[in-house]
């Protein structure tokens, strides 16, 4: 049903209601003429005629009482709608399904969507973790947090954050003698990977040497998994530093190479391409951006090659 359709089922309960066309066109704001052509071209396509003509008012036909019960019912579904909407538009109000990698389970999301729950009594969550690519549009996904750039030019990204990947063993993996000095020094130790990881480069700080990554020999589809296995000392992998910090901080693991650094990812916000968004995935969007800003990763890691290590900066990624 389209919308002119309403509007000349709205002009014409007005009429059955006031009895004149005069009448319901006061009562609407409407030109007279406006009014009789509605009803002309309801009466035209529905082929039957629904007034009942005469020089003082109208009545309603057989088909016109009929039509005006429908009529009403319509209206009302409506105008119900209209105020849901305009309830939706202005109160973070309703369930907010959410899409996230699975490392983000570890505890990432849990301050932001604490405060975004606390703010908003109306909103319920349903977050969906999985590793991998996410259909949007089709899982019905309000807001998806994803690692860019992205392909899909229907979607809008919108950036949370700049974190990078840091290089971890555990600290009983590599022996303590062991030189570090270049990656192929780790040529012969076990290299452990997420499956939607894309080829990794290391890049030295002063000669800005490229080196790409040796090739893993455990390969896993759970970011959880893959630090449980580097702590359990497995091998070594490059992982998030917003879910390692605590264990570097603690010695739990150490990071290699640290004259080489990874490439940085931003962090996004990604949302279907609509005009304009409710309410509840503003107001979520607000919150993790305000969060993930001012996370701080300062506690001092342990390096196998350098004790003294710097400060970390606050970035990250997982695979996209």
């Amino acid at each position: 049903m389209n919308r002119n359709m309403v509007k000349g089922m709205i002009v014409f309960a007005a009429i059955a209601e006031k009895g004149s066309m005069s009448a319901a066109a006061t009562q609407l704001n409407l030109s007279s003429s406006a009014v009789s052509q509605q009803v002309a071209k309801l009466e035209m396509d529905m082929g039957i005629s629904l007034f009942h003509r005469n020089t003082r008012h109208l009545t309603l036909t057989e088909a016109g009482a009929l039509f005006y019960e429908n009529c009403i019912k319509i209206i009302r579904i409506v105008e119900s709608a209209e105020q849901q909407l305009h309830a939706l538009k202005g109160t973070p109000s309703g369930e907010l399904k959410i899409a996230a990698p699975v490392g983000f389970g570890g505890g990432l999301l849990s301050q932001p969507l604490a405060h975004l729950l606390a703010a908003h009594p109306q909103i319920s969550l349903n977050l969906q973790l999985q590793d991998g690519p996410i259909d949007i549009v089709n899982e019905g996904i309000d807001l998806a947090i994803c690692i860019g750039p992205l392909s899909d030019s229907n979607l809008i990204a919108r950036p949370l954050a700049d974190w990078r990947m840091l290089l971890c063993a555990a600290p009983s993996y590599i022996p303590q003698h062991q030189s570090m000095q270049h990656p192929a020094d780790l040529q012969g130790f076990n290299r452990i990977s997420h499956s939607y990881a894309k080829p990794e480069f290391l890049t030295h700080s002063q000669t800005q040497e490229r080196v790409e990554l040796s090739a893993q020999r455990i390969n896993v589809n759970n970011m959880q998994t893959l630090i449980q296995l580097t702590l359990d000392g497995l091998g070594f992998a490059v992982l998030p530093e917003p879910e390692v910090h605590q264990y570097l901080a603690s010695g739990q693991l150490v990071t290699l190479l640290p004259e080489w650094s990874l490439r940085t990812y931003s962090v996004y916000s990604v949302t279907s391409a609509r005009d304009k968004q409710p309410a509840k995935v503003k107001e979520a969007i607000a919150a993790l951006s305000q969060y993930f800003s001012q996370m701080d990763f300062s506690p001092t890691p342990t390096s196998l090659a350098q004790p003294n290590a710097c400060e970390l900066t606050p970035r990250f990624t997982i695979p996209a």
